[in-house]
C-alpha cells in the first residue's frame, strides 16, 4: 500500500487508515480481528479517541498491537469529554476541554490504556472556545520535547483556528470529514494545507456507510446508533438526493467491477492535498475489502465526471466523531 509523509513530521502513512469509531462498541475478540485485518492488509494507520467508547477503543487498540506495535501509527484526540447521565432517547452531553491540565491527564490515561510509551499523532478532538488554543498547543509542544508524542494533530479545526495554531508548533494534520457528500474543504482548509505543508486526514469519506450503494430503503437504525446524530443523509431530503447521486456513480463502479464505496474512497484520496482516508469496519471482512480500493484508482474522466456529480448533491454537516 502507498504510504504518504504526514505533513513535516517524520511519519509514512498509508494512504488507507482504520478509523476506530466502531471499536468503541465491539468485543474484545472482534476487535482484535479488525485490526489485525487491516495490518495484514497494509494499513499502519490507526486513529482512535478517548472519548470512542469511553477509552474502550483505546484499550482494544492496545490489545490489538501488543506485539506489532513497531508495525503501527497510533493518532489518538484529547478534549472532549462525555458529562451528565444522558438517557435512552438522548446521549450524554459533550463537555469540550483543551486546558492544559485536562490534556495533560488525557494523554496519560491514554497511554496507559493503549499500553505503549509514546503517542505518535496527538491530536485536539474539537475547538474549545473557552481556552487559548496558544495554551494547548504550547502544553503540546512541551509533551512532544518530553518524547510523550511524536507530532501534534489537530481535528475539525477552520482554517483561521489552523493557523493560530501554527504560529506556536509545527502542526502535522489536520484531521476533517470530506465525502462526495460534504466538499466545504475545498474551498479555504485544502489550499491552505497544501501552502503549509499540512496533512489531511480525512473521516467519513463513505458518509456513515450510505456511499456504499447498500441501503436501497432507508434504514431504521438502533437509537443507540451514531449514525442517527452524525450523518444527515438518511433522513429526507438527503436520503432522495443520495440515491440520485449513486445511481449516477453506480456504473462507474459496474465498470471496474468493484464496490461503490472503492469509488467514494478512492475519489477522496486520489484529491490534492489528502494525505490519509480514514475508514472504518465492523467486521474483519470490511476492513479487507477497505484496504483493496488502493488496487485501482480512477481516471480523469471519470474523477471529472463524479466531481461534476457530485457538486448537485453536496450535504453538508458538523459530525461529532
Amino acid at each position: 500500500m502507498e504510504h504518504r509523509r504526514l505533513g513535516k513530521s517524520e511519519l509514512n502513512v498509508s494512504v488507507i487508515g482504520l478509523g476506530t469509531v466502531p471499536l468503541g462498541a465491539t468485543s474484545q475478540a472482534d476487535a482484535i480481528a479488525i485490526v489485525h485485518k487491516a495490518i495484514d492488509n497494509g494499513i499502519n494507520l490507526i486513529d482512535t479517541a478517548a472519548i470512542y467508547g469511553e477509552g474502550h477503543s483505546e484499550e482494544m487498540v492496545g490489545e490489538a498491537v501488543n506485539g506489532r506495535r513497531h508495525q503501527v501509527i497510533i493518532a489518538t484526540k484529547c478534549g472532549v469529554k462525555l458529562a451528565g447521565l444522558g438517557s435512552s432517547q438522548k446521549p450524554k452531553p459533550l463537555i469540550h476541554d483543551l486546558t492544559p491540565k485536562s490534556i495533560r491527564q488525557e494523554l496519560e490515561s491514554s497511554l496507559k490504556r493503549i499500553d505503549t510509551d509514546v503517542i505518535d499523532l496527538y491530536q485536539c478532538h474539537w475547538p474549545d472556545p473557552s481556552t487559548p488554543i496558544e495554551e494547548t498547543i504550547g502544553e503540546m509542544a512541551r509533551m512532544k520535547a518530553e518524547g510523550k508524542i511524536r507530532a501534534i494533530g489537530v481535528s475539525n479545526f477552520d482554517t483561521a483556528l489552523l493557523k493560530k495554531a501554527q504560529k506556536v508548533a509545527q502542526i502535522a494534520s489536520n484531521q476533517v470529514p470530506y465525502s462526495l457528500l460534504n466538499r466545504d474543504i475545498e474551498n479555504e482548509l485544502i489550499p491552505f494545507c497544501l501552502e503549509q505543508k499540512i496533512g489531511i486526514l480525512v473521516y467519513g469519506p463513505i458518509g456513515g456507510g450510505i456511499l456504499t450503494g447498500k441501503f436501497k430503503q432507508k434504514p431504521e437504525f438502533d437509537k443507540s446508533d451514531t449514525r442517527n446524530i452524525i450523518y444527515p443523509y438518511y433522513a429526507e431530503p438527503q436520503w432522495s438526493q443520495v440515491q440520485a447521486l449513486l445511481k449516477e456513480v453506480e456504473p462507474i463502479a459496474a465498470r471496474h467491477d468493484k464496490p461503490v464505496s472503492h469509488v467514494a474512497i478512492n475519489w477522496v484520496r486520489q484529491q490534492s492535498g489528502i494525505t490519509s482516508v480514514l475508514v472504518g469496519a465492523r467486521s474483519p471482512q470490511q476492513a479487507e475489502a477497505n484496504t483493496a480500493a488502493t488496487s485501482w484508482q480512477l481516471s480523469a474522466e471519470e474523477l471529472a465526471s463524479i466531481n461534476k456529480i457530485s457538486s448537485q448533491t453536496l450535504v453538508t454537516t458538523k459530525v461529532q466523531l
